[in-house]
């Protein structure tokens, strides 16, 4: 799933590669009724995705594992999701709520909300000790969205949840380190080995 600005060029290539890897790959947009917000204005970003009624996202995300799990080509009790920043927030929350999931992979996926409300009402934080599936959470040590403390507490909920989990926090990284179209963020080999750790994770638990 993509990040706050939908799913751009960027994120469909992503999908392309996932599926190179041999994963039977579905890309979501999480944008499809409204319409992506406009770029590159980022407040208007994020009162867009602040406006996405998590309920919603989260019946769309269950209903598109249905679809999977319906192909000839997948098994239905092999399936994985992944997303980076919102897309992982939102991965993190379906691996808590969607029983049928077998994996999830989050990259910088955001943890806590500054408040809650009927449009949001629980963070990724509140939901965590209900995961029902190995969960890999890949972060930047400099992330100024998501706090190096939230990750551990993160950390410390699943711990005490007795769940099957992986941090790995990177130092010298920020936020968004695998967008290439992000040259201010990106990081080329924290990235190459964030790859290598999602695809060897999504292996070991689907394949």
């Amino acid at each position: 799933m993509p990040d706050v600005r939908g799913l751009s060029e960027h994120y469909r290539d992503v999908a392309r590669r996932f599926a190179a890897e041999g994963f039977f790959t579905l890309a979501v947009d999480l944008y499809s009724r409204e319409g992506a917000p406009d770029l590159p204005d980022m407040a208007a970003v994020f009162r867009w995705m602040r406006a996405l009624p998590d309920r919603r996202v989260l019946a769309d995300l269950a209903a598109a594992v249905e679809c999977l799990a319906g192909r000839s080509e997948v098994r239905a009790d092999a399936i994985g999701i992944t997303g980076f920043c919102m897309g992982g927030q939102y991965a993190l929350m379906a691996a808590c709520t969607v029983e049928r999931l077998a994996a999830c992979v989050s990259w910088y996926g955001m943890l806590r909300y500054a408040e809650t409300d009927d449009i949001k009402p629980a963070s990724p934080l509140d939901l965590a000790p209900g995961l029902v599936c190995p969960y890999l959470g890949l972060f930047g040590a400099d992330d100024a969205i998501i706090p190096v403390a939230d990750v551990a507490t993160l950390g410390s909920i699943l711990t005490r949840a007795e769940k099957a989990f992986e941090l790995h926090v990177y130092p010298g990284a920020g936020h968004a380190f695998f967008n290439e179209t992000r040259p201010d963020a990106y990081r080329p080999e924290i990235a190459a080995d964030a790859w290598r750790r999602a695809t060897g994770f999504l292996r070991r638990h689907l394949q």
